[in-house]
C-alpha cells in the first residue's frame, strides 16, 4: 500500500485535486482510502456525492471510545473509502489533533489490515501547516510520498518552499519524500514553464501541469468529481493522466527548499515581479 500525503497553501485546490486524482485512480480499478485532514471536513464530499460525514472526532464526542470502523468511514465513488479526522469544537484545542486520532483510532480498528487490500491510503492536509498535528503524516511515517499543490502565484510558491522544508526536516526520521508538485493552474503568465523551473530547483519534477477550466466548479455544484459527473470531459482525462502519473511515478527525492532571495528572483525571471 501507497501512503499519500498533498499538501499545498489554503485555497490552492487540494481537496479538489486530491478528490479527482482518487476518482481517476479508482477508475483504474485500485482501492483508494481517503482521510481528510481538515477541519472544515471537506475532503470526501466530492467522492460521497456531497454527504455530509461525520467525523472522527465528533462521534468520539457523541459516543465514546466503543467505536466500529463503519462508524467513521463511507464509501464512495469507485468503492473509495472515505474519513474526516474533523477537529475540535470552535476555540477549543488544537485543530491538529484531529489527524493523530483519526489516524490512530483508524489503525486501531483495522483500517489499514492487509484483508482491505488497500492500494493507496490518501491524506489531505490542511494548508501549508507542517507543525505539530499536521505534520503528522511526514513527522510519523504516515505518508511515504508527499505532492503539493503549487500554482504560478507567489504564496503558493512560498508555501511548496515551505513545505519542502518539513520534508527535509522528517526525512530521515519518517522516510517520506517529495513525489512532485501539482500545478493546478491560476492562468498566471509563464505559469507551466515557471512551475517546471521551481520543481528543478527543488530537485523534483512537476507531475503534472492542470489546466484551469470551468467545468471542476460545474462538477463541485453537483457535488461530484469531473469524471463522475462529466466523464467525456477533456478535463476529466486531465486527471486520470495525473492519476496515471502518480500510479507509474518513480521520482522520490528529499527536496533542496529555496532560500527567499532565490523564489524571489524566479518570480522575477518569469516576469511575475515586473
Amino acid at each position: 500500500m501507497r501512503k499519500i500525503a498533498i499538501y499545498g497553501k489554503g485555497g490552492i485546490g487540494k481537496s479538489t485535486t486530491t478528490q479527482n486524482t482518487v476518482a481517476g485512480l479508482a477508475e483504474m480499478g485500485k482501492k483508494v482510502m481517503v482521510v481528510g485532514c481538515d477541519p472544515k471536513a471537506d475532503s470526501t464530499r466530492l467522492l460521497l456525492g456531497g454527504l455530509a460525514q461525520k467525523t472522527v472526532l465528533d462521534t468520539l464526542r457523541d459516543e465514546g471510545e466503543d467505536v466500529e470502523l463503519e462508524d467513521i468511514m463511507k464509501t464512495g465513488y469507485g468503492n473509495t473509502s472515505c474519513t474526516e479526522s474533523g477537529g475540535p469544537e470552535p476555540g477549543v484545542g488544537c485543530a491538529g489533533r484531529g489527524i493523530i486520532t483519526s489516524i490512530n483510532m483508524l489503525e486501531q480498528l483495522g483500517a489499514y489490515d492487509a484483508d482491505k487490500n488497500l492500494d493507496y491510503a490518501f491524506y489531505d492536509v490542511l494548508g501549508d501547516v507542517v507543525c505539530g498535528g499536521f505534520a503528522m503524516p511526514i513527522r510519523d511515517g504516515k505518508a511515504q510520498e508527499i505532492y503539493i499543490v503549487v500554482s504560478g502565484e507567489m504564496m503558493a510558491m512560498y508555501a511548496a518552499n515551505n513545505i519542502c522544508k518539513g520534508i527535509v526536516k522528517y526525512a530521515d526520521a519518517g522516510g517520506v519524500r517529495l513525489g512532485g508538485l501539482i500545478c493546478n493552474s491560476r492562468n498566471v503568465d509563464n505559469e507551466r514553464q515557471m512551475i517546471e523551473e521551481l520543481a528543478r530547483q527543488l530537485g523534483t519534477q512537476m507531475i503534472h501541469f492542470v489546466p484551469r477550466e470551468n467545468q471542476v466548479q460545474r462538477a463541485e455544484i453537483n457535488r461530484k468529481t469531473v469524471i463522475d459527473y462529466s466523464p467525456e470531459h477533456s478535463q476529466a482525462d486531465e486527471y486520470r493522466m495525473l492519476a496515471k502519473k502518480i500510479d507509474e511515478n518513480q521520482m522520490f527525492v528529499v527536496p533542496k527548499p529555496l532560500e527567499i532571495e532565490e523564489l524571489e528572483k524566479l518570480l522575477i525571471d518569469f516576469g511575475i515581479a515586473n
